[in-house]
């Protein structure tokens, strides 16, 4: 197997955040000292400052590391403006972290706190710059150089045979080069049937490839051994089915190895950047959120003077722990608090519980909703004050939505769904919000525990933005 250069480009990596950080830190000392024509009232001492930075460089590259910002898939084509938005929430995170420890210890870093945002902006800037280089350099080298990819073969009678013939193909900044494929040709794509091959020992023999990748269960040991026996890497690519089952940590117990499967990866180090990255970007959107949520209060004053503006209901969230989450109230005053069969029964209309269950737990025209109410509800406006929930801690700002408890009977995997927080915005939500049905968003909230990532947080935060400002399946 020929060598991996992708643990060159990872240190590359590294090695170009480290620079990165240094050069910020000294630019943001010029630019005070010598293009800021302000006067200073401080010692200028560019080396004692040098080094003190410098002694700090590993907690921003371990906040860097938190953030996702090492990991294999960020080279992808696909995760660039991912990766931008983690590198501005990790500029901000680390120079918090310097701030904190030039605090607790005395360390005197910044002279003025000027420079520490002088820093942050110079920090992401050059962390883009420096790792778009390393992009580049990357880039030209996939493409130019056969030897900088791994020669891969795929085997197996599956659509995801397709698929990845397909993707590695097209993006050789994946890593790979495809080799051959073994399988029918209903499974390969017209335009590399030349590649097919009848079976792997005909490929091994040929092509000489340095990894393979099995996409069915068929001869999956014969497959495996004969990896092993070719010193290649191998890759079994499980099916929707299998995947929850395929995932997790080969650890030994004794002498028997066993797969840990976690519920979810969001344990241990995950979760505390989920919770601090809900604090910046929570508290960010709060302060903007200051003002529509005063026009809001007196809107909701206005319409209905006696009432009160925000209603408050007991939700259940991680571990089955009750809170109560906060919103503006959109309901009639005299509903508030009901489900939604007492309402129909209060306002003496019972055949509309029998249709708003059968549509998915909504109604066309709902009785119980003000005029108000309808707009908040289609805007989604009605929701900014869990922003405190979120601050707070009681929720994040994207996860499964937050059952009441009654509901918890309509749940088969009830123990699944409240193993994290509970969201402000979820995977469900951005699917389709309101235009799918009950399974699906059960299905959807299922598959965001069990595969949660930082990068599918921020996109689902960006498509929830594009659907409130659509309007889409709002009711």
């Amino acid at each position: 197997m020929k060598k991996d250069y992708g643990v060159i480009f990872h240190i590359s990596l590294i090695f170009g955040d480290a620079l990165a950080i240094i050069l910020s830190f000294l630019t943001a000392y010029y630019v005070r000292t010598h293009l800021d024509q302000r006067p200073f009232y401080f010692e200028s001492n560019p080396w004692q400052f040098f080094v003190s930075m410098l002694s700090l460089l590993p907690v921003y590259l371990v906040i860097l590391a938190c953030f996702g910002l090492y990991k294999k898939s960020i080279f992808l084509k696909a995760s660039r403006t991912v990766e931008i938005l983690r590198l501005l929430l990790a500029s901000i995170t680390g120079m918090m972290a310097i701030i904190t420890c030039d605090f607790f210890f005395n360390l005197d870093l910044f002279p003025v706190r000027i420079m520490a945002l002088y820093s942050v902006a110079s920090c992401f800037i050059l962390l883009c710059i420096f790792r778009g280089l390393v992009r580049f350099i990357r880039s030209l080298a996939l493409k130019h150089s056969k030897n900088a990819t791994l020669s891969a073969v795929i085997v197996g009678n599956h659509a995801n045979t397709e698929y990845l013939a397909d993707y590695i193909s097209a993006f050789p900044e994946s890593g790979f080069s495809l080799a051959g494929v073994v399988a029918g040709a209903k499974y390969i794509p017209k335009d590399l049937r030349k590649k097919q091959y009848s079976s792997l020992k005909e490929v091994l023999k040929k092509v000489h490839p340095d990894v393979v990748f099995q996409t069915d269960d068929k001869n999956s040991d014969y497959v495996y051994r004969q990896s092993l026996n070719h010193h290649l890497l191998y890759y079994y690519v499980p099916s929707t089915m299998a995947l929850s089952s395929q995932v997790g940590d080969l650890e030994l117990i004794g002498s028997t190895p066993a797969i840990f499967v976690p519920v979810t990866p969001l344990a241990g180090s995950a979760r505390f950047v989920k919770r601090l990255s809900d604090l910046v970007l929570g508290g960010i959107i709060f302060i903007l959120a200051l003002i529509p949520m005063l026009l809001i209060w007196l809107a909701e004053k206005i319409s209905d003077p006696k009432s009160p503006a925000f209603y408050s209901e007991v939700r259940l969230s991680r571990y089955n722990r009750r809170f109560r989450i906060y919103k503006f109230r959109s309901m009639k005053i005299e509903y508030c608090g009901m489900s939604p069969e007492e309402a129909f029964i209060k306002m003496g209309k019972p055949e509309l519980i029998k249709k708003y269950r059968k549509n998915g737990d909504k109604i066309d025209y709902d009785p119980r909703i003000t005029k108000l109410g309808k707009f908040l509800r289609a805007t989604s406006l009605d929701e900014l004050p869990q922003l405190v929930n979120v601050l707070m801690g009681d929720i994040s700002l994207v996860g499964p939505r937050a059952l009441v408890p009654g509901e918890l009977r309509h749940y088969g995997d009830r123990s699944l769904l409240l193993s994290v927080k509970s969201g402000l915005t979820g995977l469900a939500q951005v699917s389709g919000r309101r235009d799918i049905s009950f399974e699906e968003r059960r299905a959807l909230d299922i598959y965001y525990i069990q595969n949660w990532s930082l990068g599918m947080d921020l996109r689902i935060l960006f498509r929830t933005i594009g659907a409130v400002l659509l309007h889409k399946g709002a009711k």
